[in-house]
């Protein structure tokens, strides 16, 4: 392999912020991990952290939008979303009781993930989340 060449492949998506557009993210994502093991929690990551987006920034209201990158490599897939900002907060994992109604899906994209990154900025806020493909004892996810 040449050494500029890379195994990664990276595809990216844009969305209105409408709430129909959730399971078109899912959708996107089942049909470019198609096959992998890590598939359905990737899924289930990228619901959550667009409806997030529409619910909890700039994203969700008129003219909103907000982005998804997805990176797949031999060792990890990167699920990222970006939203439009709009909020006084960043997006913080909290791990919630049981009974909670709200605030458990950041706590639990964290338990899904081997790493979840938080990065804000002026512009918004991303989160990505990490899935390492080999989690053997020794092995190296990068």
């Amino acid at each position: 392999m040449h050494e500029y060449t890379s195994s990664a492949r990276v595809w990216g998506l844009s969305c209105p912020g409408f709430p129909e557009e959730v399971s078109r993210a899912r959708r996107w994502t089942r049909d470019i991990l198609r096959g992998s093991p890590l598939a359905e929690d990737a899924e289930l990551i990228v619901s959550e952290l667009s409806a997030n987006a529409i619910l909890h920034t700039a994203s969700g209201q008129t003219s909103g939008s907000f982005h998804l990158a997805l990176a797949v490599s031999p060792q990890v897939i990167a699920l990222s979303v970006t939203d439009d900002g709009g909020t006084g907060t960043a997006p913080k994992i909290e791990h919630q009781d049981q009974e909670a109604e709200h605030g458990r899906g950041l706590g639990m994209v964290s338990v899904l993930a081997h790493r979840v990154v938080i990065h804000s900025s002026q512009n918004g806020h991303t989160v990505t989340a990490e899935l390492f493909t080999d989690t053997r004892p020794g092995a190296h996810p990068c």
